[in-house]
């Protein structure tokens, strides 16, 4: 399988529920690792991880991307970053569905994307189901915070730090708690 097969799959929102997509998988996640290993065993300059990155996600990032290493992701091929993105450290994005950064993203500590789910019914748990992370521009995303499979974020939202967001979140919109619920427009909060 190639890499623009897969992505397609993906795309198509279809089961990753073949012995070729897994192997393929398997082997995507072993060249990822050899990457993030490099990445988060020493200290690399602000240059150094930018081309870490780009090598992991197969495109040159922007020069106004940065990222605070350790950085963790099981796939890295399916990762878009906008212009002055910012991922602070300990990061997890689980990629395969797709993760996309607007520009001006700032991402806290420990921030999870998670773009796979498993089925729900015992005999479909096996398989995965892939649904795209889309955040607009300007979104802050709190330390600890975990987004789900198939999310949009909105332009300039927040999203608390520990939030489990599983619903989409408006533009401008100030979400947290768990399950992550609305708490303001950020309007209300900008004017206090």
């Amino acid at each position: 399988m190639k890499l623009e097969e897969f992505l397609e799959i993906v795309r198509a929102r279809k089961p990753l529920d073949t012995p070729e997509i897994g192997r393929f998988m398997d082997d995507m996640s072993n060249e990822a690792r050899k990457i993030t290993f490099r990445l988060n065993t020493a200290y690399h300059a602000p240059d150094e991880v930018r081309a870490l990155l780009s090598e992991l996600f197969g495109y040159k990032v922007p020069d106004t991307f940065r990222c605070f290493p350790p950085f963790y992701t099981d796939f890295g091929k399916n990762i878009q970053v906008g212009g002055n993105v910012f991922i602070n450290a300990c990061c997890h994005f689980q990629d395969h569905g797709g993760v996309k950064l607007g520009d001006g993203c700032l991402i806290g500590h420990n921030v999870v994307f998670a773009t796979l789910n498993h089925g729900f019914a015992p005999e479909d748990r096996a398989n995965m189901y892939p649904a795209p992370i889309t955040l607009g521009r300007n979104v802050w995303v709190g330390s600890n915070s975990t987004v789900l499979a198939g999310v949009t974020i909105g332009d300039n939202a927040v999203v608390a730090a520990g939030a489990v967001v599983g619903k989409d979140v408006p533009a401008g919109a100030i979400v947290g708690g768990v399950p992550a619920r609305f708490i303001k427009d950020i309007r209300d909060a900008v004017n206090r």
